[in-house]
């Protein structure tokens, strides 16, 4: 059985083609796409004409067979080449102080020749995951900067609710502290917790979010602190968890108050000592995150019913970020629409440029359960079905939304299912919490069945 991440294509050098032979027939048998290549200049010339998840190669070739200083001068041209290339190294001689010199030159682990199989397959499998973490890092690095530059994510907020919030934003922002955002379902607190940290000194390392609520016991802990191969039944490599992946950077924690206490006890335990085990392992790791934590339920009726850790929530609440519902912004709802409808017009590149009055009045009546989430779909799908230049009233369609007895006959079971719960959450004034008590679904149900509706 393969244990190869899907599609992981390695570059392996070395000057003795029979070596490179065996490792190229038990890499191919592993799941590898294998490259081989048998001096630093097919090195170099490989690199930079491919992508490779990961490169193995011998420190010695034919100008020096002993000392490894062709591997080192072509570990310090890989580092201008590409320096998110996991590399790792092989010598036959046993030399500590040539290992630790390469890895000062950015290899990222070493093997001795001759190798012993399981272990390098073991090096390499970790390489390729922590390879590719770290390229997602740098992208999001390279979004973030752009993000920054770019005064975005943008936060659409003219109302005169959102101006304290604005102002706490910015003060907390440039800082580490944690923060909780609450707020009903679809308001907007993912975009908050992007802008605290493109706002922070983290912004140039990766933000990682994690959606507690869709996360089932037998799950959380490999997949926020990782596993060992062998941990369990189906842990068949070792697994990078988010918190690692997020080191240096933030990690937002979406639907906190959906966590078991067993869970909470669990979290709160790496918050206060700050470091952790992967599930099969006894080494502690330590990581230095900045946690953003997200909930639309009211976390303080949850402590007092005993439902969520009194201890925990301070942890998380160093600051809290209460967005208002939509319906309560309403100010915001014409720049919110026109943002939108830029936008979809691009992507789909149709011709509508603004909103009839009948289009804008319809926009400001609607009740808004969804809150933003709902009004960025809405104008989405306006924006497909516009005849004109202008979003109308037709467009929109919100009668569909609003019929006080649709003909169930006439409805698909999705188109029933969305209506039962655009009504719960109207019926409720956007709370998840009681529209899903309403409904008789848990929230984490209900949370997943929204993100499936665009609500």
């Amino acid at each position: 059985m393969s244990t190869a991440p899907p599609k992981s294509r390695l570059l392996v050098a070395d000057d003795d083609r029979d070596v490179l032979e065996a490792l190229r027939l038990l890499l191919k048998s592993e799941g590898y796409d294998v490259e081989v290549v048998t001096s630093p200049s097919g090195v170099a010339a490989a690199v930079g004409a491919r992508d490779f998840d990961a490169l193995l190669m011998d420190m010695n070739y034919t100008r020096d067979t002993t000392g490894g200083t062709e591997g080192l001068d072509l570990l310090t041209r890989l580092q201008q080449l590409d320096a998110t290339l996991p590399v790792v190294v092989m010598t036959a001689w046993g030399s500590i102080e040539g290992a630790v010199e390469a890895l000062h030159r950015g290899a990222r682990d070493y093997i001795e020749k001759p190798f012993n199989n399981t272990r390098l397959l073991h090096v390499l499998r970790t390489q390729v995951e922590l390879g590719r973490a770290l390229r997602r890092s740098q992208r999001l690095e390279s979004e973030n900067l752009a993000l920054r530059r770019d005064g975005a994510p943008q936060l659409i907020a003219e109302s005169a609710v959102m101006q304290p919030i604005l102002r706490l934003m910015e003060r907390i922002g440039p800082s580490d502290a944690n923060a909780l955002i609450t707020g009903e379902h679809g308001t907007g607190k993912e975009v908050v917790a992007a802008w605290l940290h493109a706002a922070s000194p983290r912004a140039a390392r990766a933000m990682v979010t994690v959606n507690l609520g869709g996360l089932s016991e037998g799950v959380f802990e490999s997949e926020l602190f990782g596993h060992t191969k062998g941990a369990f039944t189906d842990a068949k490599t070792d697994r990078v968890g988010r918190f690692e992946l997020a080191d240096g950077g933030t990690l937002f924690l979406d639907e906190i108050a959906n966590l078991s206490m067993a869970q909470q006890a669990k979290l709160l335990r790496v918050l206060q000592e700050g470091e952790f085990e992967r599930v099969g392992s006894s080494r502690s790791r330590r990581v230095d995150v900045r946690i953003l934590a997200a909930t639309n339920a009211d976390v303080r009726a949850e402590v007092a019913a005993g439902r969520f850790r009194e201890d925990l929530f301070f942890r998380l609440n160093t600051v809290e970020i209460h967005l208002p519902p939509l319906r309560e912004r309403r100010d915001d709802i014409p720049p919110l629409a026109g943002h939108f409808l830029k936008q979809f017009a691009a992507r789909y590149r149709r011709p509508v440029t603004g909103f009839s009055p009948d289009g804008m009045r319809a926009l400001l009546e609607y009740s808004w359960p969804g809150n933003v989430r709902e009004l960025a779909h809405a104008i989405e799908r306006a924006t497909l079905l516009a005849e004109g230049d202008a979003v109308t009233a037709a467009d929109l369609n919100f009668r569909a939304a609003t019929d006080a007895a649709p003909k169930l006959d006439e409805m698909s079971l999705e188109e029933v299912e969305r209506a039962l719960i655009t009504k719960a959450l109207a019926r409720h004034e956007g709370n998840v919490s009681l529209a899903a008590q309403a409904l008789g679904l848990s929230r984490s149900a209900l949370y997943r069945r929204l993100q499936r509706h665009g609500l």
